[in-house]
């Protein structure tokens, strides 16, 4: 089968449409055919080669936006096998085929339906085929072939990032680099020259140049000038077809803007300034601006501002503000009509930032003379001093003189000044001032310990010109003068022990003076001497502003005298000196040991072991009582015929009763065994005389006759059964009697037997070892001496 078209009629044009077509195939990489080669037809199995046939390679291409009435023709299948006769059906499949390709099956015309976009889709893969339509069996293998869309120019160039914003500095050499433009063409680039670009400049021109290959921008003019003109609008085009007649073009805009660089020195508008500034102007302000001119923008027109010479430079200062660019001028000194009535300044504005590419343009700096006029005003009185300190005695009589302001008025006219007080507080209302002299006097009597200091402010204003007024502080010191005693610095409270020693310091006083250290500061402590000589205390002055209280007794009772009264003589050290007397008071207390005061009271002496008044009459009666029980028995054991005591190691004694338990054990080896059978210690059980029994006792029932035959062990079974059935017999441990005491027993007898007559012969010394309880007692009978210190 082949494919044939009429588009190819004289040899040479067939040739070229050949070679066309071969290019183009080959290009795309879409079919190259050498031979044909059968399929396998009703199971065939040899494959049978037909003589070459080649394609006409024309026939495979369809123009693009085709726009006629009628189909566009394509081609033509047709099959050696066709006679004509209509027995050949030619069927067309793949892309397109039956939509945007039909076939004629009889004749094997193939036709375009649809106008197509080689932009969209280049190229569509067909299959064709020739069948027999008696037996529908090929007649030829199945062929592939690509019909390609033909390009035309219907694509315009377009820039698809415009339009542009770029800067290039001013000053830039010609041929600079500004931006390259690139346009896009949707046309075959591979296949004419539609899609091939050329660039050209249609508004910019002289200023800037456009390379029409590459699209680059480049400056066309030597050191353009910014401050002559900042802003360029560019436009450029893109034209296909190489520019020729007839191709499609489009264009877009470049907005170039001339960056500032520092090729202008500063200027001065002018050479010469002049300035006005009053005399009355404050330190510190700002009295004036001046500005130097700079064509450029940003940090390339920074400058700074500096006084280079003149005779002003110490009085005046300035500075650059940094938004405005502008010199401030500022006072350093106050200025003084009277003394300089003008100023020469020779002030220079220098660029800060510095381009040596353009230091041919310079100098940039640039200097002016600025003259400053000063004007006179009317200024108020100035005083000599900006503060007065002045000082006074207390105590001095009212109209005292205290100092004297001095105020002038600085103006040539040199009017005469008037004074007078501010009364704006209290304390200016304690002096007076003359008005012409500006002496100040006292008016009220000062004391220094009240208030040492004033303050007030002293006004002076000229008499022709009251309005003008200045002020001056003026505080006035109060001197002292010695006039007030010393005191002992506070009450005191001082104790002495009764049992203290002779030369014992039992108090550091100290003074205090309300005058001031010049006055006061130095103390001297005595005894009053109109006294006479102190026997119980003496005062030792510590040279220190100090004083000790000593005792000049070994002991002090509180029930002789538990408060003694001390008087002090303090004088100071002041012109002339003064003294006063303070008393002291000083209670006798009781100590411990150790010197802490136990307790000061002659009450507390009974009173501190916690007992009620009620408990200590009780303890007294029961006290006499013993007494009184104590002399009848050594009444009754006087009048007995035979001794008690039958030696000094071994005491027997059979009346007094002990609250103990005994001597221990070792008081059975002493034990007679036959008291316990005399019928006189073995007596019937008498009642309890504190409690009243509800149970007799066993002992009442059994004859004193059986007396002599009971058993010790029954005799002791029987007291303890007695003790246990009687139930009048307390829960505690009740008081046992014993017929003596023993002989081994370590804390010795405390029988009164061998007593002395009287207690004042006895040694009690000891009851200061047996602790804390018998501490009182021991006191009342002894002579413990506790330690007492300060």
């Amino acid at each position: 089968m082949r494919i044939t078209s009429t588009s190819c009629i004289c040899p040479v044009l067939v040739c070229l449409c050949f070679v066309q077509r071969c290019y183009g195939a080959a290009h795309h990489g879409s079919i190259k055919v050498t031979r044909n080669q059968t399929k396998h037809i009703e199971g065939e199995t040899e494959v049978h080669h037909r003589p070459k046939r080649g394609w006409v390679w024309n026939q495979f291409f369809v123009l693009e936006e085709h726009m006629g009435p009628d189909p566009q023709y394509v081609g033509k299948l047709h099959s050696n096998s066709d006679k004509g006769d209509g027995s050949v059906k030619y069927i067309l499949t793949g892309e397109g085929a039956g939509t945007i390709f039909i076939i004629d099956d009889t004749t094997g015309d193939i036709h375009s339906t649809k106008s197509l976009d080689r932009e969209q889709k280049t190229h569509y893969v067909l299959h064709a085929q020739a069948i027999d339509r008696r037996t529908n069996k090929p007649l030829e293998p199945e062929s592939e072939f690509i019909i390609k869309v033909q390009d035309i120019n219907d694509n315009a160039p377009k820039f698809t990032d415009g339009p542009y914003i770029v800067t290039v500095p001013e000053m830039s050499e010609m041929g600079t680099s500004v931006l390259q433009v690139t346009a896009t063409d949707a046309d075959d680039p591979t296949y004419g020259n539609s899609a091939r670009v050329v660039y050209s400049i249609l508004q910019g021109q002289p200023y800037f140049s456009v390379d029409p290959k590459t699209g680059v921008i480049r400056t066309a003019l030597h050191n353009m000038d910014r401050e002559a003109r900042e802003h360029y609008s560019v436009v450029i085009q893109a034209k296909d077809m190489a520019g020729q007649v007839g191709g499609l073009s489009g264009s877009t805009t470049v907005n170039i803007t001339l960056t500032d660089v520092n090729d202008n020195p500063p200027r001065f508008p002018q050479k010469h300034y002049q300035l006005y500034v009053p005399e009355s102007a404050q330190v510190g302000s700002a009295v004036g601006k001046i500005k130097a001119n700079d064509a450029d923008t940003g940090s390339n027109a920074d400058m700074k501002y500096t006084i280079i010479n003149g005779d002003g430079s110490g009085v005046f200062s300035i500075s650059t503000d940094k938004e405005t660019r502008e010199g401030i001028l500022s006072l350093k000194k106050p200025l003084n009509y009277e003394k300089k009535k003008s100023y020469t300044l020779n002030i220079e504005g220098a660029n800060t930032h510095l381009d040596f590419r353009f230091s041919h343009l310079g100098p940039f700096k640039d200097v002016t003379m600025l003259k400053v006029i000063v004007g006179d005003v009317d200024e108020p009185p100035l005083f000599t001093m900006p503060s007065y300190v002045m000082e006074v005695y207390e105590n001095a009589k009212i109209g005292t003189p205290v100092g004297t302001v001095t105020a002038h008025d600085p103006d040539a006219a040199n009017s005469l000044v008037r004074y007078f007080i501010d009364h704006n507080t209290e304390e200016d209302r304690y002096f007076t001032i003359d008005a012409s002299t500006g002496t100040i006097k006292t008016a009220k009597i000062f004391d220094r310990e009240e208030t040492p200091w004033y303050n007030m402010t002293v006004a002076a204003s000229e008499i022709d010109n009251p309005g003008l007024v200045s002020h001056v502080p003026v505080g006035v010191r109060i001197l002292d003068v010695n006039d007030n005693p010393p005191e002992l610095a506070r009450d005191y409270d001082v104790v002495v022990c009764e049992n203290t020693k002779p030369g014992q310091v039992i108090q550091t006083i100290t003074a205090t003076d309300k005058d001031n250290s010049a006055n006061g500061g130095r103390f001297h402590f005595s005894l009053d001497e109109g006294l006479s000589l102190n026997p119980n205390f003496s005062l030792r002055n510590n040279e220190d502003n100090t004083a000790s209280i000593l005792t000049k007794r070994r002991r002090y009772s509180r029930t002789t005298q538990d408060t003694y009264y001390l008087p002090v003589l303090i004088s100071d050290g002041g012109m002339p000196p003064l003294s006063s007397s303070s008393t002291l008071t000083i209670r006798v207390c009781a100590c411990e040991r150790d010197g802490r005061v136990r307790t000061c009271h002659a009450e507390a002496f009974l009173s501190s072991a916690g007992l009620s008044t009620g408990a200590l009459i009780a303890i007294l009666l029961c006290i006499v009582i013993l007494l009184a029980i104590v002399v009848l028995f050594i009444t009754l054991r006087r009048s007995k015929k035979e001794p008690l005591i039958i030696s000094e190691e071994d005491v027997r004694e059979n009346v007094v009763t002990y609250d103990d338990e005994g001597g221990g054990e070792e008081d059975t080896e002493a034990f007679d065994i036959t008291a316990l059978r005399n019928p006189s210690a073995a007596e019937e059980l008498k009642y309890r005389r504190d409690v009243c029994p509800e149970v007799k006792p066993l002992s009442r029932h059994h004859p004193s006759s059986s007396l002599d035959s009971i058993d010790v062990q029954e005799f002791i079974k029987q007291r303890l059964a007695e003790a246990d059935l009687d139930p009048s017999v307390p829960p505690y441990d009740s008081l046992q009697t014993y017929a003596y005491e023993g002989h081994r027993s370590e804390a010795g007898s405390i029988s009164s037997l061998d007593s002395a007559t009287t207690h004042s012969d006895q040694d009690y010394n000891y009851l200061g070892d047996w602790g804390p309880e018998f501490k009182k007692l021991a006191e009342l009978y002894g002579e413990i001496e506790p330690e007492r210190t300060t």
